[in-house]
């Protein structure tokens, strides 16, 4: 399976290599976000430590505010941690619309 790709596979584990080629970035990055708390892997042996699809995706996003906004690591825990907030009060927003709206058709 080349883990190269745009394409994060939600079933895989990554090892720490598989995810820095899956991410394009350095292992030392990988490092740098989990000592800031960014990312989490499943294990705390860092010899071993595996990450899963939800972690891969934080740590994209996390490479490309990094990247793209110059961010340190400090802002990019912010920026992350502000877009998870919005993430979910949209969806509490979405589910309180459709509530209002089966409440209006009784």
């Amino acid at each position: 399976m080349d883990r190269s790709s745009e394409y994060i596979d939600e079933d895989v584990i990554y090892t720490v290599k598989e995810l820095c080629t899956a991410c394009r970035i350095e292992k030392s990055y990988v490092v740098e976000l989990v000592s800031h708390g960014i990312i989490e892997p499943r294990d705390d042996n860092r010899n071993v430590w595996r990450f899963d699809a939800v972690e891969a995706a934080r740590t994209r996003r996390a490479y490309r505010l990094h990247r793209d906004l110059d961010l340190n690591l400090e802002g990019v825990a912010l920026a992350l941690e502000l877009m998870d907030r919005n993430r979910k009060l949209n969806e509490r927003v979405r589910f309180l619309e459709q509530l209002i709206q089966r409440l209006e058709q009784q």
